[in-house]
């Protein structure tokens, strides 16, 4: 696997310097062009921007993101094409797929089965629907999602470090299944979850042969088309010193999450207890084990947190797919003595909530422990 360093220093007196130049661009007048299509980030939140630089250099100097030190790597990346091949070559996939779900927790994918003319339109719809004009986006885009599908920024960050520099439409398959193809983009969303949903049930019943569960169909009963989502992302270019953070750093609340982003890196991930960023590769598929798996074997898989760094001058596109059960599905290790209690998925996701209401972030599977 290829590597590169990007070392990046940041002393106090870089940081003075760097929060003088932010504060430039804070305290300009802000416009708030009718037609703009970014989120008022710098109006919405001016008191976290405009907090004195001296408090502003105490908050940096206390968190991890001063020191921006970051390696990149690529994932490892494995040909789904071998699943199609002879006998040792499919055991020997599955084999590179479970050795990855369980050392890192991320993996790439390609001969995945998704042409690229259908990830082609889907990136294509994403941005038209992201070129829209903020006030569009709020009030529906003319789509028939439920409302709140369209989300940005962090509902009552108390600091810099919990402000999310995106905007996203986070839609249940079933909201896309209802619009009944009414335009391009839903017609468009509807044909990529598809494809990506007959990836994800292959990829976990994978996972579950090599625990030794080759009979299972609990992903095929619980993981239907109206209990997953799609997660159209976009990172607007950000202006802001030292470099925000696009998403903060999290594990997914599902079994697991295939994403497909662009050539703009800025996603990374935590290996062997540091941050690494993940080279990008633009033709292959990301997969990444979520909570859910991690219980349900028993922490053999690993859901490993990540983020996203917004970057200065470009913005980033990804669309991320995410296998999860109904909410009355309880969930449970397949392998025993189990590290964590029953519990149910919609439980797991009201706990969450309540977490990043009271404390800003996400606590996650330590409160399942038995």
């Amino acid at each position: 696997m290829s590597k590169k360093r990007v070392c990046l220093k940041v002393s106090s007196v870089h940081v003075g310097e760097m929060m003088a130049k932010s504060d430039s661009l804070i305290n300009q007048p802000v416009t708030t062009e009718e037609y703009s299509p970014d989120p008022p980030f710098q109006e919405t939140y001016k008191n976290l921007f405009n907090a004195s630089t001296v408090n502003k250099i105490q908050l940096l100097e206390n968190s991890e993101e001063l020191l921006v030190d970051v390696e990149e790597r690529e994932l490892p990346l494995i040909d789904l094409n071998m699943l199609n091949l002879g006998d040792s070559e499919r055991e020997t996939c599955k084999r590179e797929i479970a050795k990855a779900s369980r050392e890192w927790g991320f993996f790439q994918v390609v001969n995945h089965g998704i042409s690229s003319q259908v990830l082609e339109e889907m990136r294509r719809e994403q941005m038209e629907a992201f070129k829209r004009p903020f006030h569009e986006k709020t009030n529906g885009n003319g789509l028939k999602f439920s409302t709140g599908s369209y989300i940005w920024g962090t509902p009552s960050p108390n600091s810099l470090q919990q402000l999310c520099w995106s905007e996203a439409y986070h839609v249940s398959l079933g909201d896309i299944l209802r619009s009944g193809g009414h335009c391009s983009l839903s017609s468009t969303m509807e044909q990529f979850a598809a494809k990506v949903s007959d990836l994800a049930q292959k990829l976990a019943q994978i996972l579950a042969q090599k625990l030794g569960q080759n009979s299972s169909t609990f992903f095929e009963e619980t993981c239907l088309q109206n209990t997953c989502f799609l997660r159209m992302n976009r990172y607007p270019a950000c202006p802001i010193s030292p470099p925000m953070f696009g998403l903060m750093p999290h594990t997914d609340s599902d079994f697991l999450t295939i994403l497909h982003q662009d050539h703009v890196g800025g996603l990374q991930l935590v290996r062997d207890g540091k941050w690494i960023a993940v080279k990008p590769n633009p033709e292959a598929l990301i997969i990444n084990i979520g909570d859910l798996f991690q219980v349900w074997s028993n922490n053999v898989y690993k859901s490993v947190h990540h983020r996203v760094v917004a970057n200065k001058v470009k913005e980033r596109f990804s669309t991320a797919y995410f296998l999860c059960p109904s909410h009355d599905t309880v969930i449970q290790s397949c392998i025993e003595p189990s590290a964590y209690r029953r519990f149910s998925f919609k439980e797991y996701r009201e706990q969450v909530q309540k977490d990043v209401k009271i404390f800003g972030h996400k606590v996650g599977l330590a409160r399942f422990l038995v």
